[in-house]
């Protein structure tokens, strides 16, 4: 997805410039023209011409050894595969036209060798999510707004096809006896499959889109995902080696915001990410990418997101980035960042800051260990600084809605300071919301630390003046 596009998606809003060239956030949502919301023009195959592909697709499985196609470079097979095609259809003498022919052979080379319908969708820029309901039922998100496609499948047979192609290619499978999967394409892009007899309505399949160029905290800024001065803060936090979690919601943009904030970690550290499936994309030169990996047909091999983090202690790491906490890893984590592994992140599925206080609190108790929550929760305080708190809106701009430092602990309860916050002022009539950003005028503990390790440290910044 381009750069231009991901944008367009992040958020919605504009930047003024007040008289002092300081960026000034307004509450006036960008202008969308008709063509920014047009509706997803695809060329689908009449009936007749999805019977003659059909036909022509059967033929060729006879005439091609799909075995011997596997073992070559896919340039090359497609390139075969292209020519015995268009030997096909001259064969058959029926008429088409140039784009028509040009299509067919394309459907068929991507049936054979790619995703199927799948490839046409995941070509266009503007397209976030493809969730497929179904083997009748496709849908998309752009700008924020899912929308249905007219893409459809032959039936669940050819849908388990290209499902079982994905997770193949990641050394993973699916069937009635492991009817779950998380895999990721060649770009990166997140995949979940689900199929019966768990999906009642047949197989499922959810891509989640990631960009090859990558977002920067300054294009966030633009698209008034946040403010210059939260950005400059965010940068200090970096480099400061505060550890930090990113809290949101599905699709909030968590992991775009934490591939943004990794940017202005020092080239010379370390860095090991643990994840699920593997989608993170930091901008570093000595990163190490690690995964889990499930159980095989046996029930045996099974290596969780907790054996990772135990593991990369032992890898010398500088800073350990763990995609997404959802279970008793939540401990181990703590642990490192309460060890020497500072500048630490991670993120978490929560609504507010205080919701992800309580699930990492939840999470480290799903580890085993028999300890108080008070002990918990001052393991929490001591490895947390700072935590983001990212919301996407109705009307699909995904914005941080709020950045608090962790102070301690007072008596059992865990304090947190707002440092800066989104204040929503209601929708307009085009149903965009209408907000801004402020500063709670709360200096943060952390400026200590900025100030000790040199950096800039602009007191400025939580003057309660940013509207």
């Amino acid at each position: 997805m381009e750069l231009k596009t991901r944008m367009q998606n992040f958020g919605l809003s504009k930047t003024t410039t007040n008289e002092n060239d300081k960026a000034v956030k307004t509450d006036q949502p960008i202008e969308k023209t008709d063509e920014t919301f047009a509706p997803l023009l695809l060329k689908i195959l009449s009936p007749v011409e999805l019977e003659f592909k059909s036909n022509i697709h059967s033929k060729l499985l006879d005439i091609l050894d799909l075995s011997l196609i596997s073992g070559i470079e896919e340039k090359e097979a497609r390139k075969q595969i292209r020519s015995v095609v268009k030997k096909l259809i001259d064969d058959e003498s029926i008429p088409l036209s140039t784009q028509t022919r040009h299509q067919l052979i394309k459907e068929i080379e991507d049936d054979v060798l790619g995703l199927g319908p799948l490839e046409a969708l995941l070509y266009d820029p503007t397209i976030a999510d493809i969730l497929v309901n179904g083997y009748k039922k496709v849908y998309v998100e752009r700008f924020g707004r899912l929308e249905l496609t007219p893409v459809r499948f032959n039936d669940d047979n050819h849908l388990m096809k290209i499902i079982d192609r994905i997770v193949s290619r990641v050394g993973r499978r699916i069937d009635e006896s492991s009817p779950m999967v998380d895999a990721r394409l060649q770009d990166g892009s997140r995949v979940n499959a689900i199929i019966p007899p768990l999906a009642i309505d047949g197989p499922t399949l959810s891509i989640r889109r990631f960009a090859v160029d990558k977002m920067t905290l300054d294009d966030l800024v633009v698209k008034d995902a946040l403010t210059d001065y939260m950005a400059g803060f965010l940068k200090e936090v970096a480099q400061s080696k505060l550890n930090v979690l990113i809290s949101g919601g599905t699709g909030s943009g968590k992991t775009t915001m934490l591939n943004a904030i990794s940017n202005f970690i020092p080239n010379n550290e370390r860095i090991i990410t643990l994840e699920d499936s593997a989608e993170l994309q930091l901008q570093l030169s000595h990163v190490l990418r690690l995964e889990t990996r499930p159980a095989n047909v046996d029930g045996k091999g099974e290596i969780t997101l907790r054996d990772l983090v135990r593991n990369s202690l032992r890898m010398r790491p500088d800073r350990i980035v763990i995609g997404e906490v959802r279970s008793g890893e939540a401990f181990d984590m703590l642990q490192a960042m309460n060890t020497g592994h500072e500048g630490s992140l991670t993120t978490v599925h929560a609504n507010t800051p205080r919701d992800a206080v309580a699930r990492l609190e939840n999470m480290v108790s799903m580890a085993g260990l028999d300890m108080p929550a008070k002990a918990i929760r001052k393991q929490i305080a001591s490895a947390i600084h700072i935590i983001i708190q990212l919301s996407r809106l109705e009307d699909g701009s995904r914005r941080i809605t709020s950045i608090q430092e962790v102070e301690g602990m007072e008596g059992e309860v865990i304090t947190l300071s707002e440092i800066f916050k989104y204040t929503r002022r209601g929708v307009n009539e085009k149903g965009m919301v209408l907000g801004q950003y402020c500063s709670t005028g709360l200096i943060p503990k952390c400026m200590a630390n900025f100030k000790q390790r040199g950096l800039k440290a602009d007191l400025s910044i939580f003057a309660n003046n940013l509207s």
